[in-house]
């Protein structure tokens, strides 16, 4: 419940105030977002097997986030910004795609 309320007033506040990306880092923000699915949807899947462990969420939500940024902005710093972009986002998308799956198959048991 505490979770849900967090996020409606997240949700509430980011409506009202409407926050700006400095431009610096607006390459990172998307790499960040699909991180930060990625551990979501990881943590749904714990959830839904049992084995959730808020503490590993935490680490994992963080970490994704830093290890994804901290890649894409080597990859700029190397000049291939947009193809370590582009990985990143395939396999945080393929882990995402089966972290689902395995959600599926256990709810609906397909």
């Amino acid at each position: 419940m505490i979770a849900t309320i967090g996020l409606l007033v997240g949700i509430i506040a980011g409506l009202l105030l409407q926050p700006s990306v400095p431009l610096a880092l607006q390459p990172y923000l998307p790499i960040a977002v699909v991180a930060a699915l990625d551990a979501v949807f990881g943590g749904v899947r714990a959830l839904v097997d049992g084995i959730f462990d808020d503490r590993v969420f935490v680490v994992s939500f963080i970490g994704n986030v830093l290890v994804a940024a901290v890649m894409v902005y080597l990859g700029d710093q190397l000049g291939v910004g947009a193809q370590l972009s582009t990985g990143v986002v395939v396999v945080l998308g393929i882990r995402i795609f089966s972290n689902m799956a395995a959600i599926r198959r256990r709810l609906f048991k397909a």
